[in-house]
């Protein structure tokens, strides 16, 4: 076997145990069990524990969404509304398809998203593209940003005036899109759209409404990574993605 094939084979195997870690084993069904794609007709359905009513949204056509998401990236990669900005390389606005289905919302960038100027390109952000990939869609399908859209100093959590700042950003840019489903990402991304004092342990799992929106709380990357021995984690996030797949088929 030529050293390129082991590498391919090294990666493949590293994807097959990632998977069944988080339990998506789906994955290892027949060809016709597990054909899963980035349209609704070909995701794979995860039955819900319960009914989840279904908001009727009105979206707005594609060209009009790509348009306002073009404003407000220039808006946000000028924005000097709070201090975040006076130490920033680059401002993060985000990054996916204008009419996608699917957002998710992180906390902020990190070092290697304030470098190059895209969310979830680092360590977390390479678990996070994994999860999208293995719930059927790649990165372009669906719309990755954050509640802070410049890096925190030393990536601490944002202050509330820096997110009372960046709020106007994150509100147009779900209006502009108007998912079906947005999963935030960790307790700040979760507490911009239903605030609380519990923690993620206890509110994950369990859909919430923002607006006409479904939101489903599930912990960020970051905190599977720093407990990345612990696989039940992992499985909890794969719980919460397969609910959200289901309200996807739907």
């Amino acid at each position: 076997m030529s050293e390129k094939s082991e590498r391919r084979l090294e990666a493949l195997e590293r994807e097959l145990r990632f998977l069944s870690d988080i339990g998506a084993d789906f994955i290892f069904a027949s060809t016709e069990q597990r054909t899963v794609r980035i349209k609704p007709q070909g995701r794979e359905a995860a039955p819900l524990a319960e009914a989840i009513p279904r908001p009727q949204i009105r979206r707005m056509d594609r060209l009009a969404a790509s348009k306002i998401l073009r404003e407000l990236d220039r808006k946000i990669l000028t924005c000097t509304l709070c201090p975040l900005s006076r130490e920033r390389t680059h401002a993060v606005p985000g990054e996916g398809h204008e009419q996608a289905e699917l957002m998710f919302v992180g906390e902020g960038p990190g070092a290697d998203e304030d470098i190059r100027g895209k969310p979830f390109v680092g360590r977390a952000g390479q678990l996070l593209t994994r999860i999208i990939a293995a719930m059927g869609f790649s990165r372009q399908d669906v719309y990755i940003t954050n509640v802070v859209k410049c890096r925190p100093p030393k990536n601490r959590t944002p202050f509330r005036g820096e997110i009372e700042a960046c709020r106007p950003y994150l509100t147009a840019q779900i209006e502009a899109i108007a998912p079906k489903v947005i999963v935030s990402l960790g307790k700040v991304a979760t507490d911009f759209f239903h605030p609380s004092p519990i923690g993620m342990s206890k509110r994950r799992g369990q859909f919430v409404e923002s607006g006409k929106i479904l939101v489903m709380p599930t912990f960020h990357p970051s905190y599977l990574i720093r407990n990345e021995g612990d696989k039940e984690l992992r499985k909890r996030v794969w719980q919460d993605m397969k609910q959200v797949m289901a309200i996807l088929n739907e």
